[in-house]
């Protein structure tokens, strides 16, 4: 990958630029391992530290504090360190996290350690499709980022089996005793391959650019364009920096102010419409239809392959319908799937398979619209200059989403019952869809150096209608 691998005059080099975000994307396969890895172990980690309600949420939800976190900071680090040095450093903190997770006599001891873990988590759920978007082709870019998107649901259902292999290899005292510990442990794994590979990456030219190194930049630019194409790129990013570099402030101007309130509200509404209450918690939701603990294991594996195949259909999809059609037609599926769900519950015949299969609907739905597109649109509707602070505000605020529903599911549950707190679900789902009916704009096709236009424009309507 070191050597330079030179691109038609007409055509991106796809060979050099896939390769790239694949590497890349590897992040979001640490981001799915530890979204699914919890829902095997958190049965056991009930029963080994003898957990209330409010504690089974903290288990899940403490390494969502060391995201926040992470996320927070990855803005300001990518910006002042470069992007792969900081992913570099995210990969070493989740190895950390996965190997001492697994290894803790004490839950105080567990839950340092998935704090650690989240650190990673945070940085990389940022800057790996952040990054992906600063390298990729225009006309190519939403599927490149949405590779992120789709090595999260792989590690997911690549997880849900080792979970349910690593659950078979011993009787239930062994389960609790160690089991859990292997499903932690095994995380180390992928953040070691994580690691290595990075450094076979480049820097994004972008922020080459931004630093004054546009000659490095080039040279990174004609391994994916011809060099005409190169030249005229490196000029337009420069140019989009000729003005005063970007600051939080600068955020809340018109126009950025309409960026940002778009990205935070998609962000939230990601996270707020339920999907990581359900997959961090599916097998217990399926063991309270009557399923057993190795049959809900089992159909938990269903629903990581849903997730999974869906994700393919979204990145065939993303950019030839583009970004906004998928978000309102996912959304709409899954405010009705979740609406019947809560009928089911309400109804009290959850004892069948109806529940399991609405809530394939509703992962499918969730898989090829709020799932990869979100995280496409973060990447790449800010302007260049803010950018990196920008996306770190986002996610940010996704990870705050995340915490606090998954937090609040088991008491949620306890308290107000399985329908009411569907129908909650359901009913943000119907808010998601008037949000990008009405903030969301289209950037199918459209170059990074093109979004503040496109922003300026939205100002001035005050909305978008498509």
């Amino acid at each position: 990958m070191a050597q330079t691998i030179k691109a038609s005059a007409s055509e991106p080099n796809m060979r050099y630029v896939t390769l790239v975000s694949i590497i890349a994307a590897l992040g979001g396969l640490l981001f799915g391992f530890d979204t699914a890895v919890v829902s095997g172990a958190i049965g056991f980690m009930q029963d080994k530290f003898d957990l209330n309600g409010v504690q089974t949420g903290w288990a899940v939800s403490s390494l969502i504090i060391g995201c926040i976190v992470g996320a927070a900071a990855s803005g300001w680090l990518s910006d002042r360190f470069g992007r792969k040095k900081v992913l570099i450093a995210a990969a070493l903190l989740f190895t950390i996290g996965s190997i001492f997770s697994a290894i803790p006599d004490t839950f105080t001891g567990y839950i340092i350690a998935r704090m650690i873990g989240g650190l990673g988590i945070g940085i990389t759920s940022t800057l790996c499709p952040l990054y992906n978007a600063e390298i990729a082709p225009a006309r190519y870019r939403g599927r490149l980022v949405a590779f992120n998107q789709f090595a999260v649901v792989t590690g997911i259902f690549l997880t849900y089996f080792i979970n349910s292999g690593i659950a078979g290899a011993g009787d239930d005292a062994w389960d609790i005793s160690t089991a859990w510990r292997w499903m932690f442990g095994v995380g180390a794994i992928p953040g070691i391959l994580f690691l290595v590979m990075l450094f076979f990456v480049p820097e994004s030219p972008r922020w080459l650019i931004k630093q004054g190194r546009p000659e490095e930049a080039l040279n990174i630019l004609l391994r994916i364009h011809g060099e005409d194409a190169a030249r005229q790129e490196v000029l337009e990013i420069k140019a989009s920096f000729n003005e005063k570099q970007g600051s939080i402030r600068e955020l809340f101007k018109p126009g950025l102010r309409f960026a940002l309130i778009a990205g935070v509200g998609i962000a939230v509404l990601q996270q707020i419409t339920g999907i990581n209450a359900i997959m961090y918690y599916a097998p217990e939701i399926l063991k309270s239809t009557g399923a057993g603990t190795n049959a809900a294991l089992i159909q938990t594996i269903l629903v990581g392959f849903i997730n999974f195949a869906f994700t393919i259909l979204s990145i065939w999809l993303i950019d030839k319908v583009g970004r906004k059609a998928l978000l309102l037609v996912g959304s709409s599926v899954m405010a009705l799937s979740l609406l019947f769900i809560g009928i089911v519950f309400h109804s009290g015949h959850a004892t069948g398979p109806w529940v399991l299969v609405l809530l394939l609907v509703y992962v499918a739905a969730f898989a090829v619209s709020l799932g990869p597109v979100v995280w496409v649109l973060l990447a790449e509707i800010f302007p260049n200059r803010v950018r990196g602070i920008a996306i770190a505000i986002a996610s940010m605020a996704l990870w705050v989403a995340d915490y606090v529903v998954s937090q609040s599911f088991p008491p949620l549950l306890d308290s107000a019952g399985p329908a009411v707190t569907y129908w909650i679900f359901g009913a943000l789902s119907l808010v998601t869809v008037i949000f990008t009916w009405k903030f969301i704009p289209e950037t199918k096709g459209k170059s990074l150096e093109d979004m503040e236009d496109v922003w300026n424009e939205m100002s001035r309507k005050g909305s978008t209608r498509g």
